[in-house]
Order: structure tokens, then C-alpha cells, then sequence
């Protein structure tokens, strides 16, 4: 029989993990959401615990575990706040994984022990203001001066994570860097570290949810850095985002349950301190049912994922059951934060609130790193439609 438990190991990850988001996450993400303030003593404790490395090799300042244990990291954490749980999914999902995938050995050993440690953060260069789902469509350019060995880069990205800290090293930008035979755009990666002249990190963005994380558009004016940044081969950019924003898809999944299941938690709390007519509210069925039917997308969208990592890990063809994780889980945040805040009333309207915050969170979570109506069309495209 398939078995859905934690192994000891595992189990003692997400206690742990659970145990920081609770004692440390949630007295103080209140503030720093309200004030829009990165947390960066939070970042660092993250850092000391590892969790940045989850799965890298500790040849790279890694822990030497596998992308499942980032997945468990980050639903506990979404479920006491997402601005850090994201801070983190895409500082190793977005930001480090591209140069351990693809990443030349000086490359790698330039980066990612800092990466792997969380003493610095990388953003993930791909969306553009008028380029969203249509990647392919990136009109950011690089140019390769042979006269100096140097990519020259012009362009925009917007909504790029971790691009702005005091702490963020690089981003990993794709560029067009000439034209394949067919006639179509030759995409390729490039490594801008943080500094380089000519690239600019716009103010931060005044967002819906999300706020203590850190998210800006960047700018490129004749930004040149050496030829050796070329990250992976040229002309295949766009292949190496794909791959990572699969992967991607099961962690925002993750996060996504934990959100979801943040709502079940919350919800059952209220529910049993609130009284209404003489009794906790928990005693009407009307609301049982409310909290009986988050649990239920929480617990399904957790199996949904779980069995996605378990593909990826296993080397199999992943890409339609990320989708279908993604898809499936990022809806049941939707809809949980939106019961959990009728759960909880005009309190649950308050920022103060965590369900304020989880409703104010859930919406990107069917937008980013691929919309649903993406998430549609992989899985219809798998199904061989």
C-alpha cells in the first residue's frame, strides 16, 4: 500500500519548522506586514536552521535533502504567514536552483554556498510588465560585445522576489541573445550580480498581500557583466525556466496548503472561544460545516502535491501533476481564507487578524509562477489535447 506518512526524519523537520513559525514567525509578522518591512532576523534564524539548503548537497553548504523537505518547510510555514514562507520557497525554488541546475562547477562555487546558507538571496529574472504568461514573448536583450567578452544587457523585469534586499546577490535574467534558425527568439540566462552599473532596483511595489516579502521591478541600461555569466547553454533559457517553474509549481502548492490548512487552525480556534445566542459557535453545524469542508481541501490539495514531489524526486514525468497540484491547492487556499474569514466575522476583516492576512495572501497564489488558466493548459496538454 501506498503509505502519505512522514517519515521520522521528515516528521521531525515540519515539528521543528512548525515550532519556529509559531514561536518565532507569528509574534512579530503582524508588525512587519502592516509596516511592509522585511524580516530579516527572521531570514537569519532561517539561515541557521538550514533551511535554506534543504535540498543541496553539503558539498554547497546544503543539507543534503531533497526538494520534498522545502515542500514541508514551506506548508508550515505558510500556515502561520506567507510573505516569509515565500521569501524562502523562491530564495531556493527560484532563486539558488537555477544555478545548481544548470550552473557551471565556478559557478556554483561562487553561489551557492551563500545561497545554500541564506546569507544572500537571488531573484529570478523572467517576468516582464507586458509579458506574463507569454514568457517566449521577453524583450529584454543581451548582446555579446566581443571586443570585451561582455553580455550587454537592456531591458525590464517586473515582480521579480528577493530582487532588492539588502542581502540579494544576484538575479538570473533571460535575455534575448539573437535568433534561432527557425526565426523564433534565442532566450538565454544570464547572472547580474546585485551592484552591477546600469542595473536598477525600482522602489518596492504597494501590494495586496504578500507585504513583508520583497518584490520590485528592475531595470537594465547597458548593463555589462562577462561572457562567463552565460548561465547554462545559450538558446536554451526559456527550456531552463520551464523546468524550474514545474518544480516551482509543487512548492507554491506546498505553500498553498499550508495557507489552507493556516485557515483550518485559526478557524477551529475561533470557533471554539466564540460564543453567539448563549454557546461557542462551534456548536452550529452551519459552521462545523464551513471548517469540515477547509479541512477537506487541505488534506486533498496536500495529497495532490505530496504526489507530485514524489514523481519529481522518482525522475519521472512531473509537469501535469505540478500543474495539477498547483491548480487544485492555490484553489483551496482561495477558498479556505474566504470561509475562515466569514468564520470569524468582522474580526476575521482585520489585518491584525491572521485570516486578514491569509485572505489578503491567497489570491497570488493563482497568479504566480504560472495562472490556473496555465495550470489548465498543461494539464489538457498532458492529457494529449
Amino acid at each position: 500500500m501506498v503509505d502519505f506518512r512522514l517519515g521520522e526524519e521528515q516528521e521531525a523537520l515540519r515539528a521543528s519548522v512548525r515550532d519556529f513559525a509559531v514561536e518565532q514567525v507569528a509574534p512579530v509578522i503582524a508588525d512587519h506586514y502592516e509596516h511592509k518591512t522585511f524580516p530579516y532576523d527572521l531570514v537569519r534564524q532561517m539561515g541557521k536552521m538550514g533551511l535554506f539548503g534543504l535540498p543541496f548537497p553539503e558539498e554547497f553548504g546544503g543539507m543534503g535533502g531533497d526538494y520534498f523537505a522545502l515542500c514541508i518547510a514551506l506548508e508550515e510555514l505558510a500556515r502561520v504567514d506567507s510573505s516569509v514562507a515565500v521569501t524562502l520557497e523562491a530564495a531556493v525554488s527560484l532563486g539558488a536552483m537555477p544555478i545548481y541546475r544548470f550552473g557551471t562547477a565556478e559557478q556554483k562555487e561562487q553561489w551557492l554556498p551563500r545561497l545554500a546558507t541564506g546569507e544572500a538571496l537571488a531573484g529570478f529574472g523572467l517576468t516582464e510588465p507586458g509579458t506574463g504568461s507569454d514568457a517566449a514573448g521577453t524583450t529584454t536583450r543581451a548582446v555579446l560585445d566581443e571586443t570585451t567578452n561582455e553580455w550587454v544587457i537592456n531591458g525590464t523585469k517586473a515582480f521579480i522576489t528577493n530582487s532588492g534586499t539588502d542581502i540579494t546577490c544576484l538575479v538570473t535574467v533571460m535575455a534575448v541573445t539573437g535568433v534561432n534558425p527557425d526565426g523564433s527568439k534565442e532566450l538565454s540566462t544570464i547572472i547580474v550580480p546585485s551592484g552591477t552599473p546600469g542595473f536598477t532596483v525600482a522602489p518596492g511595489y504597494s501590494k495586496v498581500g504578500w507585504c513583508a516579502s520583497d518584490t520590485h521591478e528592475l531595470s537594465f541600461d547597458d548593463v555589462r557583466v562577462p561572457a562567463g555569466n552565460l548561465l547554462g547553454e545559450r538558446g536554451r533559457g526559456f527550456a531552463q525556466f520551464l523546468r524550474i517553474l514545474d518544480e516551482g509549481r509543487i512548492a507554491i502548492a506546498a505553500l498553498s496548503v499550508g495557507l489552507a490548512q493556516g485557515c483550518v487552525d485559526e478557524s477551529v480556534k475561533y470557533a471554539n472561544q466564540r460564543t453567539a445566542f448563549g454557546q461557542t459557535i462551534g456548536n452550529y453545524q452551519a459552521v462545523q460545516f464551513m471548517i469540515a469542508d477547509m479541512e477537506l481541501r487541505a488534506h486533498t490539495a496536500r495529497l495532490g502535491y505530496y504526489d507530485a514531489a514524489s514523481r519529481m524526486l522518482a525522475g519521472d514525468d512531473f509537469k501535469r501533476y505540478a500543474a495539477i497540484a498547483k491548480l487544485n491547492a492555490s484553489n483551496a487556499a482561495m477558498e479556505n481564507s474566504r470561509w475562515a474569514t466569514q468564520v470569524h466575522g468582522g474580526y476575521g476583516f482585520m489585518n491584525e487578524s491572521a485570516v486578514g492576512r491569509f485572505y489578503r495572501d491567497a489570491k497570488i497564489l493563482e497568479i504566480g509562477e504560472g495562472t490556473s488558466e496555465v495550470q489548465r493548459m498543461l494539464i489538457a496538454r498532458g492529457l494529449g489535447l
